[in-house]
């Protein structure tokens, strides 16, 4: 049996390379960007996967798959929930961003 930095590994490496993967076959989808459905954050394309209607980052993918693989999570949804202070604090974040572009 794996330890938990085992699977955590495999995962990083997983996620890295499907990124790489994505980039390579679309060099734009490292350029354009989505706000993460889970992190609430403005992120590239590249490496970002949906999950039953949620679009989530490389990041967040990263902690789904490590979540689903150590057993703590059994959904997607499980991971969009405890995330929601933080994807408030990134909504919050573009917000300001976008009022500070139309102000300059």
């Amino acid at each position: 049996m794996k330890s938990k930095e085992e699977i955590i590994e495999e995962m990083q490496l997983v996620v890295a390379q499907m990124k790489a993967d994505d980039i390579e076959e679309n060099p734009d989808s490292e350029i354009e960007s989505f706000e993460c459905d889970c992190c609430g954050q403005l992120k590239c394309l590249a490496g970002s996967v949906e999950y039953s209607g949620y679009r989530l980052c490389n990041d967040c993918v990263l902690l789904a798959e490590t979540g689903f693989a150590l057993g703590k999570i059994k959904n997607v949804e499980e991971l969009v929930d405890a995330m929601e202070d933080t994807r408030l604090e990134g909504l919050c974040n573009i917000i300001k961003e976008e009022e500070r572009k139309a102000n300059n």
